[in-house]
């Protein structure tokens, strides 16, 4: 679990409540001190002055100061009870604040206890030193708690705008960013979107103006390779074509040394064929909801009919995927070309679906030699091939374009090999665009 958050706008919203939070308590530590306590004090001074009040009558004559104490108490409120009458007039529910018995005991000079009943009527109990087994009770009448209401309704109400103009200032300031890493992805993925909006902050339009800038030139670049590529295809297909031609017309005596020339021509253009693959990789062709399963029987059906490996289908249950079709295909095939070139007696695929992940998978296992696991990772550079003991066929292009197509669907692609001997190619896919 992470402490900080990581984005810049949950980090800015938590800044602004932290800024807000240390507000409040500094507001509320100086209320208290300065308007709540002496407050308290000056509430305590009186009711230590009406405890003393009471007891004055202790000095009178008894009937007179009984008389006295009667007549205090209509014109007052206040009342005194023994410690049982007490308890049954509700001092057992009242609450003990022992701030205000120091301060009470201070001011009666000596051990005093002052307790609050809460309720319909608020009532201040308190024990004087004068009388240790009598309790006073002295209404508040005037106290009425919808006062503080105002006071906690403009708390709140500050707290709730700050933050929610706290979250609305993050979102403008982060929202750039969000099209901005969109844009970016896009452009990962080989895709070039329209230029983004240049808004926000003074920094951010410019970030986003150079994005737009370098977008433009990895597109132009793009561009000039595909031209470059078609160029040297097509100046290279017509000497090809006409070293066929004279292979083809050679004398029956030398046909050995015309196939050799043949199969070196048709392996030429197999290679250009790849480098124009590398180069387009169906950059027009549109993302749709796929079912990967019917891809994977599709490509299984069409395999040429002299392969001699069996391929044998263990396919789980998959939701549809936003996927280019023909590429994945093209990702399936070319697994499957490699399986029955350097497999021996079996190639299966399997499909599955990690839904905690959110994610599909399939992968197409051969039992061949294998790759040293030194050289996994370079398989996936362009012009890389294997160990000679997969053989060394090819331009070394067929995997280079199986990881930029599966990049380009936000995926990854893994080799393994098996326990058992053989290669595992593994290809995940998101399940959302």
């Amino acid at each position: 679990m992470r402490l900080f958050p990581r984005s810049a706008f949950a980090r800015t919203v938590g800044l602004i409540a932290l800024i807000l939070l240390i507000n409040q308590l500094v507001s509320y530590v100086m209320v208290a001190m300065y308007v709540v306590k002496p407050s308290v004090q000056q509430m305590n001074d009186l009711l230590a002055k009406q405890v003393r009040t009471v007891f004055l009558g202790q000095e009178l004559p008894r009937e007179y100061g009984l008389q006295l104490a009667q007549e205090f108490e209509q014109a007052t409120g206040i009342r005194v009870f023994r410690e049982d009458s007490a308890l049954r007039a509700g001092l057992g529910q009242a609450l003990q604040y022992r701030t205000l018995s120091n301060m009470m005991s201070e001011e009666l000079g000596g051990p005093a206890e002052v307790r609050i009943a809460q309720g319909q009527n608020y009532f201040v109990w308190v024990q004087p030193p004068q009388a240790p087994g009598y309790w006073l009770r002295i209404p508040l009448s005037s106290f009425d708690e919808t006062r503080v209401s105002p006071l906690v309704f403009y708390l709140v109400l500050i707290g709730v705008l700050s933050v929610v103009g706290g979250a609305l200032f993050a979102n403008w300031l982060n929202r750039p960013l969000k099209e901005l890493d969109v844009a970016a992805r896009r452009v990962a993925r080989g895709e070039f979107p329209q230029p983004v909006r240049e808004r926000g902050a003074s920094e951010i339009i410019a970030v986003t103006r150079t994005f737009n800038h370098m977008s433009r030139g990895i597109q132009q670049l793009e561009q000039d390779r595909s031209l470059l590529m078609a160029g040297i295809s097509h100046d290279l297909r017509t000497p090809l074509t006409r070293i066929r031609l004279a292979a083809e017309m050679m004398p029956e005596s030398e046909d050995y040394l015309a196939e050799g020339i043949i199969s070196d021509v048709n392996d030429m253009n197999a290679i250009i064929d790849q480098f124009i693959e590398f180069v387009r990789l169906d950059q027009e062709e549109n993302t749709e909801l796929t079912d990967l399963n019917e891809l994977i029987e599709a490509v299984v059906r069409s395999v040429p009919d002299n392969w001699q490996t069996p391929v044998d289908l263990a396919l789980g249950s998959l939701p549809s995927v936003p996927v280019r079709p023909v590429s994945i295909k093209r990702v399936l095939m070319n697994l499957l070309e490699n399986a029955e070139r350097y497999g021996q007696s079996q190639i299966r695929v399997s499909s599955g679906y990690d839904a905690q992940r959110e994610l599909v998978w399939f992968s197409i296992e051969d039992d061949g030699p294998g790759i040293p696991a030194e050289q996994i990772e370079t398989l996936f550079q362009p012009f890389m091939q294997g160990d000679k003991a997969r053989g060394g066929q090819g331009s070394g292009l067929g995997l280079a374009i199986i990881k930029r197509i599966v990049d380009r669907h936000s995926g990854q692609v893994q080799l393994n090999n098996r326990e058992h001997g053989g290669l595992c190619a593994r290809v995940t896919l998101p399940i959302k665009a």
